[in-house]
């Protein structure tokens, strides 16, 4: 019996909408302030991923969830498995959106929220293509778990759990990026520098902070500084304002002159997408006369650390030719005068660099700038040959439904969750050919045209894998 797999996404159309409606409403950022013993991650995370295994459990799939922090949903036999690795975890909102975050809205044929892209709307694209399956009863040789996680946007605690718990699947896809296919993923490593907040000088900074999460560019930053000519303070932030690529206001308040820098966020994984507030701001207070800490911080943001993706003035430069450049983001800055700051760095490095590599330079700022250097979570970069038949069979389906016959796998900076595999690949949902790429931005979209081909693809591709990969 042979589906087609268009007709048979536009036929869900309604339903699919309905569903991520309902998903996109569940504000799933972990927060661990809130977290219980039945909510390990906060609320969202476990409330989202309860919602989607309802949804399956509708639709006559068995499920299983896995302490809130992890799930799955089970369709097919045989000895080998198919593992589709997606989360229900969105990143923090943020500030500048013109639509409400976490209420689904279609505007021009696009559906903004947060999740839309990154990654309600691939999860439950996929989710239909494996429904459609039960649903046309099509026997599958292969057993297909559909497995969610619940943090992947911070520490993936969850499908850490369900690798210690579950058999460990060699092969499979995430939902979770770009089409036609990743086969390749930089590394990723986190470094975070810590400042005891001390002032001197003629200017005192008070306050200054910007970023979300170490993965996100910083769109909004914000600095109160005292100073005995706040008037010339202000002035000088204007004219700063007219020539910088950002834009902002300022304000005297009675604990000193307060400014706000609105840049651009964008994915961390190619920073060159946004423009960072943080560094911005900081660019412009380094010219002032701060001592202590203070001075080491505005100095190391706006300076060194800069409007530098590659991390040439830091002397980190370094490109592979299949993976492409290192790059740097700063994602998190804090400063408080009297307490403990810090500067947060994320770095996706190609083979050829280690994160020691980058460790070492690190450690250097750190010493000249009287900063702590700790290290966070890395992954190593990862690969899958684009001979494997895992790749070659989802490109086939891809071309398929595309008709994109010259579509070849590409390697990216993001970390997906494929990479958990040794045989496992990122595959969608964003046809980056006519789609911006809205992950970890405000008003994050994806066009409800290519979430429905995205089904297609994902439906066409999981009945190849499951009847058609050869051993």
């Amino acid at each position: 019996m042979s589906i087609d797999w268009k007709a048979a996404a536009q036929k869900h159309q309604a339903a699919y909408v309905d569903d991520l409606t309902k998903l996109i409403a569940i504000k799933s950022v972990r927060d661990d302030a809130k977290k219980t013993a039945d909510a390990p991650l906060g609320p969202g995370p476990a409330e989202a991923l309860q919602a989607f295994l309802k949804m399956a459990e509708r639709d006559g799939f068995k499920t299983t969830n896995l302490d809130n922090l992890a799930g799955y949903v089970e369709y097919g036999e045989g000895d080998e498995t198919i593992a589709i690795l997606a989360h229900v975890d969105v990143m923090p909102a943020g500030e500048g959106w013109s639509t409400e975050p976490f209420t689904l809205t279609e505007k021009d044929g696009n559906l903004y929220g947060r999740g839309t892209s990154d990654d309600k709307g691939p999860a439950l694209a996929c989710y239909y293509g494996l429904k459609i399956l039960k649903e046309q009863g099509i026997k599958l040789n292969k057993k297909v778990r559909f497995i969610l996680g619940t943090d992947e946007e911070s520490g993936w605690t969850g499908m850490k759990h369900y690798f210690k718990t579950q058999p460990e699947p060699t092969m499979g896809f995430s939902p979770d990026a770009e089409f036609p296919l990743i086969n390749g993923e930089k590394g990723n490593a986190t470094f975070t520098l810590t400042t005891q907040g001390s002032n001197g000088g003629q200017y005192k900074l008070n306050h200054f902070s910007a970023g979300l999460r170490e993965n996100m560019v910083p769109r909004d930053a914000h600095a109160v500084v005292e100073t005995d000519d706040n008037e010339k303070l202000v002035s000088d932030f204007t004219a700063f304002l007219d020539e910088a690529p950002v834009t902002g206001d300022v304000h005297i308040d009675s604990d000193g002159v307060h400014f706000h820098v609105i840049g651009k966020a964008a994915h961390g994984m190619e920073p060159k997408n946004g423009i960072n507030a943080g560094t911005y701001l900081a660019s412009f207070l380094k010219t002032l006369d701060f001592g202590g800490d203070a001075r080491s911080f505005v100095e190391l943001v706006g300076g060194d650390l800069h409007d530098d993706s590659r991390v040439n003035k830091l002397g980190l430069a370094f490109t592979d030719k299949i993976m492409g450049d290192l790059t740097m983001n700063i994602g998190v800055m804090d400063f408080d005068a009297g307490k403990t700051g810090k500067i947060v760095l994320n770095f996706r490095y190609p083979k050829g660099m280690t994160a020691e590599d980058i460790q070492n330079k690190l450690a250097q700022v750190a010493d000249q700038n009287h900063f702590e250097l700790n290290k966070g979570r890395e992954m190593v970069p990862h690969y899958v040959d684009p001979k494997d038949p895992i790749v070659t069979t989802l490109m086939g389906a891809y071309r398929e439904m595309t008709g994109n016959q010259a579509a070849k796998p590409e390697v990216v900076g993001g970390g997906t969750y494929g990479r958990l595999m040794k045989r496992g690949v990122a595959f969608g949902a964003l046809f980056m050919d006519h789609t911006p790429d809205t992950m970890h931005q405000v008003d994050e979209f994806q066009p409800l045209s290519d979430l429905m081909m995205a089904m297609a693809i994902y439906g066409r591709s999981i009945e190849a894998l499951a009847n058609e990969l050869p051993n």
